[in-house]
């Protein structure tokens, strides 16, 4: 199983836009067997000769997230969506805040600026990094992806034009700009005579955000976000395996060291009600009992993990398909606000 998620990280570094996806089967005979689909073709299964290679020519057709059927059973597809990054432009007074709410959200979240001054003002509210350089030399640097989210709130229209130069030729998620229709539509006529793709141009989010009528720094970075949260959702881009959980289980990063012993990997697969996390959500519950993430806490939570500690001490545990019941009634006498049903996939790493 190891070997999966090696593999995951190298298709990430060698081939950032192509899109990849992991199948699970819940078919009751080959339960938990994966197979990895990369650029519409497997690229590797936990069992050779297995399931999915008796179903390979379905399984390298497979373009959507969630529980499908493929060759007349269940099986459980997840987009390897990466990291969300939200790169802002600017470090002025409407950045500060979008700062904080995109780490709030999870983001990686990654300013720049060409003043010192106003950099440091970024890394002091939290910005996992901060480029204090011009715009351009700087976005040179940031390669995008389909999970970027450009935010373009600098302190005039020639940075702005500047900045736009260099997005535009990236891959992105969104792009949203900051600034009067007049001030916009000067910068976006510029860059089409420069020879931009109009369509990019075109699907720019100018006035950026949600019209909520903000007008405070706080109140503009909430709409932003609101909107950039809305972009997300709309493209169920699944952020499969987060960062924090994929150091856990194999060490990502140079200087994390995987803890020894068995893992347990659970994957929110189905969802009804108003359970309070959505699918694709993961939690790893560690050797020790400890977790990486959460599937959203209270009563579901601690039901997960009860059955994964329970798994950890088993001679020979199997993946499951855990169902927890958490009806309206039960919530209310829990005193929890969130109710709902969920089928958790248990997977031993």
């Amino acid at each position: 199983m190891s070997r999966l998620y090696d593999l995951m990280e190298e298709i990430d570094e060698l081939n950032p836009n192509v899109e990849s996806y992991v199948l699970t089967s819940l078919a009751e005979e080959s339960f938990g067997e994966k197979a990895l689909v990369s650029d519409g073709k497997i690229a590797f299964t936990t069992k050779e000769n297995g399931f999915f290679k008796a179903h390979e020519a379905e399984a390298d057709a497979v373009k959507e997230s969630g529980i499908l059927e493929l060759g007349g059973e269940r099986i459980y597809s997840e987009l390897l969506g990466k990291e969300k990054k939200i790169v802002v432009l600017g470090a002025g007074h409407v950045s500060m805040p979008i700062i904080k709410i995109g780490k709030l959200i999870g983001c990686h979240v990654i300013c720049i600026d060409d003043r010192p001054q106003f950099a440091n003002n970024a890394r002091a509210v939290g910005a996992d990094e901060v480029i204090c350089d011009a715009f351009t030399e700087a976005l040179k640097k940031i390669p995008g992806d389909p999970d970027t989210y450009f935010v373009i709130v600098t302190r005039g229209h020639r940075y702005d034009q500047d900045c736009l130069r260099e997005i535009v030729k990236k891959p992105h998620a969104y792009i949203g700009l900051m600034g009067s229709r007049r001030r916009v539509a000067i910068v976006k006529e510029e860059l089409f005579r420069e020879g931009a793709s109009k369509d990019v141009l075109d699907a720019i989010h100018t006035p950026i955000g949600l019209d909520i009528k903000a007008e405070t720094p706080e109140e503009i970075a909430v709409s932003v976000l609101a909107e950039i949260i809305k972009v997300k959702n709309d493209t169920k881009r699944d952020f499969g395996y987060p960062e924090e959980i994929l150091n856990a289980v194999v060490g990502a990063n140079p200087h994390d060291m995987p803890m020894e012993g068995r893992k347990i990997l659970t994957t929110i697969v189905m969802r009804k009600g108003s359970a309070p996390r959505e699918v694709g959500t993961k939690m790893l519950i560690m050797p020790d009992g400890s977790c990486v993430g959460t599937i959203g806490g209270g009563c579901v939570e601690a039901e997960v993990m009860r059955k994964g500690r329970d798994m950890l001490l088993d001679e020979d545990p199997k993946p499951c398909l855990y169902h927890v019941d958490l009806t309206e009634d039960a919530a209310v006498e829990e005193r929890m606000v969130c109710g709902g049903v969920l089928d958790v996939l248990m997977e031993v790493i």
